[in-house]
């Protein structure tokens, strides 16, 4: 910086010296002062200032790095050499922007500081809670705290292929992402059975993407698709009737029903639905009118259908858990969980795949796992042998946009090719 500062200072100081001798002299510029003036302009050449995440940072040093396990905030900065009071002022500060308890392991940080006496000092903590949006912390002049969201561009993409093995490997070989495979097996879950999949079958899926300078950020919508499933056709358009969007076939009825399948990824299901079972923790037979799906710690449970909670409480024996009213006929009971996400609470509104809480295993039970309850006109029933109703089709007041907009997709969807060695499976089949 001071090497550039003498080099701007020298170049001002030889133009002004040409200026005040021409003056002088009373005399006009010759070509020759200006051949100087012009190349002494041309190599005053002030640089760009360096500019992250909204700060000028060319006097400063930077470090990234990703929070470990059990580290706090307190922890990020003491070893920058701030103080326990500075760091529970800034806490305060943050309080109605960002819960730094919430700071979470693996997640990226930066922090923007300065060598003072040989020690690093600290002047900001940038934390990235998602690849969309940045909390600063600010410890420079005054310590603030705000929180930025990136430029997001939503981009439409399309795939497709030829299944050999399964769904997700032909969907990530052909570049789509885990995320894109779960909307499309949630889309068709109800149509079919990805477990039976075909050699053979193909697909085509349109789509729209959110990116951040490039990078994809996760999927914004799947705009329409179309399965092959042993020469049967499934198409599937989304629309919105000003309830939401949800997915629809050819003539308009609902590609879902009126509740989840599974309102959890789980591994097994580890116990089923009976009039008598040995209980593992009370140690004698007794009703088990659930289903228990195993699954790790901490993993989503979603409200199986649209609804209103009428209990979101701990009880001695179920633990956490929540129920939902679907209707005048379905009630849905989810147990033992770890955490009720936030915002879940008697009375609240919930819609069909919605966040109500965590894989756990409080109250009586012997390891994490959900225990999932269905109750049909009062009764409890096995939620894996229920014959469940579907959601609504396409009203008669939208059904003519539905259609015009339904052949508007399949044309783009005609556009789509498959890939050159996926015609080549094709035509292998044929033969």
């Amino acid at each position: 910086m001071l090497k550039k500062g003498i080099t701007l200072v020298l170049s001002l100081a030889v133009i002004l010296s040409v200026y005040l001798y021409s003056y002088q002299n009373q005399s006009i510029l010759s070509e020759a002062d200006l051949e100087v003036i012009d190349s002494v302009e041309t190599a005053i050449v002030i640089p760009e200032p360096t500019v992250l995440y909204g700060m000028v940072v060319d006097s400063f040093q930077i470090a990234e790095n990703s929070v470990k396990r059990n580290e706090s905030i307190s922890d990020i900065l003491l070893a920058y050499n701030v103080s326990h009071q500075v760091i529970f002022q800034l806490a305060n500060k943050a309080k109605n922007i960002f819960d730094v308890r919430k700071i979470a392991p693996n997640k990226k940080y930066t922090i923007i500081y300065q060598d003072i006496d040989s020690l690093p000092s600290a002047k900001a903590l940038v934390y990235e809670p998602n690849p969309e949006e940045y909390v600063v912390f600010n410890l420079r002049d005054s310590i603030s705290v705000h929180m930025e969201k990136r430029p997001i561009e939503i981009q439409e993409k399309s795939l497709s292929g030829v299944i050999t093995s399964s769904l997700y490997n032909e969907i990530i070989r052909n570049g789509g992402t885990p995320e894109l495979v779960d909307l499309v097996a949630d889309m068709y879950g109800w149509q079919i059975d990805f477990t039976k999949i075909y050699p053979g079958d193909k697909f085509k899926i349109l789509y729209t993407e959110r990116t951040i300078e490039g990078q994809s950020v996760g999927i914004e919508e799947i705009i329409g698709a179309e399965l092959i499933h042993y020469n049967s056709p499934f198409l599937s358009i989304a629309f919105d009737q000003g309830d939401g969007t949800d997915y629809f076939d050819e003539e308009g009825k609902s590609l879902r029903k009126a509740f989840l399948r599974y309102p959890v990824k789980f591994t097994r299901i580890s116990s089923r639905y009976t009039k008598k079972r040995f209980h593992p923790v009370q140690k004698r037979y007794k009703a088990h009118l659930g289903t228990d799906y195993a699954a790790a710690t901490g993993t989503p449970i979603y409200a199986a259908g649209d609804g209103v909670i009428t209990k979101a409480a701990y009880e001695k024996y179920n633990g956490k858990n929540v129920k939902i009213r679907h209707n005048g006929t379905y009630s849905t009971q989810y147990l033992h969980m770890s955490r009720i996400a936030s915002g879940i609470k008697s009375g609240s509104k919930v819609k069909q795949g919605q966040l109500i809480g965590y894989v756990g295993s409080t109250g009586l039970a012997s390891g994490p796992h959900l225990c999932y309850r269905f109750w049909k006109n009062g009764q409890q029933v096995d939620a894996l042998k229920v014959d469940l109703p579907s959601s609504e089709p396409i009203m008669e007041d939208f059904m003519t946009t539905y259609n015009r907009y339904r052949d508007f997709v399949r044309s783009q969807l005609d556009l789509i090719e498959y890939p050159e060695e996926t015609k080549e499976v094709l035509l292998a089949g044929v033969k």
